[in-house]
C-alpha cells in the first residue's frame, strides 16, 4: 500500500464560507428554495403566454372553396371562380390568372386533363370567345 500524503492547506475565509456553503444541510433549503422560486417565474410567464395566445385575433382556419361542381354550360360568374378574378377583369389579367392556374394544373405536370379544359373554357369564357357551350368531357 502507497503511503498518501497529506497538504494542509491553510483556510482563508473564503474557503471556510465555501465549505459552509457546500454543507449538505445547508445547501438542501436552499436549492429547494431556488426551485420554487424557478417554478413560480415559469408558471408566470406561462400564464402570460396563455393570455397572449387567447387574445390573439381569429385567423381563419381553411380557406372558404366554391361549394358546387361544375354547371353544364359554364357561366362568366363560375369561369371568374376557377381563373380567381373578378368578373370584370381585363383580358390582361384573364391572361395572367389563366397562364397562373394552368401552371398549376397542367397535365403535362401531373394536372387533370379535365380541369385543363375547363380552366381554358373559363379564359375563352371570360375573354368573350364562347358562350360556354361545355367541355368535351
Amino acid at each position: 500500500m502507497k503511503p498518501r500524503i497529506l497538504v494542509l492547506v491553510p483556510q482563508t475565509k473564503f474557503s471556510r464560507k465555501c465549505n459552509e456553503l457546500l454543507d449538505v444541510h445547508q445547501a438542501t433549503p436552499f436549492l429547494a428554495g431556488l426551485a420554487v422560486a424557478a417554478a413560480a417565474l415559469a408558471g408566470r410567464y406561462g400564464i402570460q403566454a396563455w393570455n397572449a395566445f387567447k387574445t390573439r385575433p381569429p385567423k381563419p382556419k381553411l380557406r372558404k372553396f366554391y361549394d358546387g361542381g361544375f354547371q353544364t354550360t359554364m357561366t362568366k360568374r363560375e369561369a371568374a371562380l376557377i381563373l380567381g378574378i373578378r368578373e370584370n377583369a381585363t383580358p390582361d389579367k384573364v391572361k395572367e390568372a389563366h397562364r397562373k392556374v394552368m401552371v398549376a394544373n397542367h397535365p403535362d405536370a401531373g394536372g387533370s386533363h379535365y380541369l385543363a379544359s375547363k380552366i381554358n373554357e373559363a379564359k375563352d369564357v371570360m375573354l368573350g370567345k364562347t358562350k360556354g357551350s361545355g367541355s368535351a368531357f
